[in-house]
């Protein structure tokens, strides 16, 4: 697996580094322009924004002889060109570092959501979007077979979303920004609610969150208060996988601040998932990208030194009970040989490292 450039690393921090901030100036997006009026004698500044119709919406913005107003329309122009900036730093890294850059519609799709707030209010990118985010967050190469999805995942702890009192605008509304035709999935319970969003092309979007308690609940989803009328499905492991999640970049466009499952974590859940797909439609498929992923990771963190964290992850779920382990035995019975003894190495150093034992999932 071939390593990515230290140079690339560097320019992929500093684009998160800029991101963050400009995230901060949402109020005043680089598309728009600041515009000076004279009210009754005194000067004014104004904030026109495209109304996606060939005119513009007008936003007050505040007296022109305020010092922080007069800095606000100061810097909007060096934002405007740190946004171009930005854009060529993920040039840069997708077509000369090796780094990946999802798909239009995934990067569109996860824009309008971190735009509307949905890292803010501690939702948490999972599935093939955020391995995508892998290489960058890791500085390796991971090849694109692995990395194609028609589908978008997003999981939040139902604590959280209730604790924070706030919410996104409607999750219909926000994707429908992206593409409108955009609806949602009935559920397959019959309940009103729904946990997943599909387009004309079948681009699936869904909600997931914690199911901590018997697997009948699965069936049912979660009202979730700040995902903006959309609910949730619960899902068996995810606490273990969101847990202690990590800032990366999603190279799309100007660059898009993210929330993604710790690596380490992502590999171990992987096994797991694909220990229980089912065996008809598209579970074999899936099953095989799931296992393909793990390995990768695995291989990824062992040539990055990370092993250590690797076997800190392996060990929390191992020591989880019989479910947990029987699904990560079953998962890595699934790869093959190579990725097999890979794993087991990676296991092994690790745990040296953190100077403790561990159980190996197929024997000594």
């Amino acid at each position: 697996m071939k390593s990515i450039d230290l140079m690339y690393q560097t320019m992929l921090a500093e684009l998160g580094q800029r991101s963050l901030d400009a995230a901060w100036r949402a109020d005043f997006p680089p598309e728009g322009r600041f515009t000076p009026a004279n009210v009754k004698g005194r000067k004014y500044w104004y904030f026109d924004i495209p109304d996606g119709h060939g005119g513009t919406t007008r936003r007050y913005v505040g007296p022109a002889d305020d010092p922080a107003i007069a800095q606000r329309v100061a810097d909007h122009k060096r934002d405007k060109d740190d946004l171009r900036a930005r854009r060529r730093m993920v040039n840069s890294l997708t077509r000369e570092g090796g780094m990946i850059a999802p798909d239009a519609m995934s990067g569109d799709i996860v824009e309008a959501l971190a735009t509307a707030g949905l890292f803010r209010l501690r939702g948490v990118l999972i599935g093939t979007v955020a391995f995508q985010c892998y290489s960058g967050l890791l500085g390796v190469r991971l090849p694109m077979a692995a990395i194609l999805t028609g589908d978008a995942d997003i999981a939040q702890d139902y604590a959280i979303g209730r604790e924070v009192e706030d919410s996104l605008p409607p999750i219909v509304d926000l994707l429908q920004g992206a593409d409108p035709s955009f609806r949602p999935v009935p559920h397959r319970s019959g309940a009103a609610a729904s946990s997943a969003f599909q387009n004309a092309d079948g681009y699936r979007v869904e909600f997931l969150t914690l199911n901590r308690g018997s697997d009948d609940d699965i069936d049912q989803p979660a009202k979730m208060p700040a995902l903006g009328g959309a609910s949730a499905d619960p899902l068996r492991f995810l606490d273990f996988l969101i847990r202690e999640p990590v800032r990366t970049m999603l190279l799309h466009r100007s660059g898009v601040p993210v929330v993604v499952p710790d690596p380490s974590r992502y590999a171990i859940h992987k096994l797991m998932v694909a220990s229980r797909r089912h065996t008809d439609g598209q579970g074999p498929a899936k099953r095989e990208k799931d296992v393909r992923q793990a390995a990768l990771l695995f291989e990824a963190l062992q040539q990055t030194r990370r092993t250590s964290d690797l076997a800190f992850a392996y060990n929390e779920a191992w020591e989880r009970g019989p479910a947990w382990r029987e699904g990560i035995r079953a998962g890595a019975g699934m790869m093959s040989p190579e990725d097999i003894g890979r794993f087991s190495a990676a296991l092994v150093e690790g745990a040296k490292r953190n100077r403790e034992e561990i159980e190996l999932p197929f024997g000594d």
